[in-house]
């Protein structure tokens, strides 16, 4: 009993800073997960940020979905995602209800505009630790630089092209690479059988 209120307080806590959405926390999730509590390991993360991106539903909560099944199967995963929910729709509800009144304030308005950058900040902090994390291998990191110099194009010259396609061909690449690395270890088995 006391993993699943753990999960749900942690979920909960992460859940009330949901400005910038899912991408700005990864970096709280990181953090709560697997540098404090130590409920999944970097390499994890890292791997649950590519399924949970690649899966229909928000970044932000698969994860949470994942982490609350591995540390308390399916009750654990409902729990972990209701506790990432709840927070932000009360808030988002009560931010409704009053919304025109609400920017009218001016330090509201002037939070929310320093909000926008600490969630940039956010994501950029969570994509520069999977980096840090990531195999230094030719591969990986040649697929990293082309996709990064890739957005930029696709940004500079405001081109409407879906980051998903991005993925995809990235994993594309990825299996003909594997596949490639198959053959070559079949044939090596086969030259020393000989």
């Amino acid at each position: 009993m006391p993993i699943l209120i753990d999960l749900f307080l942690t979920f909960a806590k992460i859940g009330m800073f949901t400005f910038g959405g899912g991408y700005a926390m990864i970096s709280l999730i990181e953090n709560d997960c697997v540098e404090k509590k130590k409920w999944i390991t970097h390499d994890e993360m890292m791997d649950m940020t590519v399924i949970a991106e690649s899966t229909p539903g928000p970044v932000a909560i698969n994860c949470a979905t994942y982490v609350g099944y591995k540390k308390g199967k399916l009750l654990g995963a409902i729990i972990a995602t209701v506790g990432m929910v709840l927070p932000s729709f009360i808030i988002l509800f009560l931010i409704s209800k009053y919304f025109d009144k609400f920017l009218e304030i001016s330090w509201v308005a002037n939070a929310f505009r320093g909000i926008k950058i600490a969630v940039g900040i956010l994501i950029v902090d969570a994509a520069v630790k999977m980096l840090q994390k990531m195999k230094k291998k030719p591969m990986p990191i040649i697929i990293v630089a082309c996709s990064f110099f890739a957005m930029m194009l696709i940004d500079i010259y405001s081109i409407n092209i879906s980051s998903m396609i991005l993925l995809l061909v990235s994993a594309f690449i990825g299996i003909i690479v594997f596949v490639m690395k198959s053959h070559a270890k079949k044939r090596e088995k086969r030259n020393d059988l000989s």
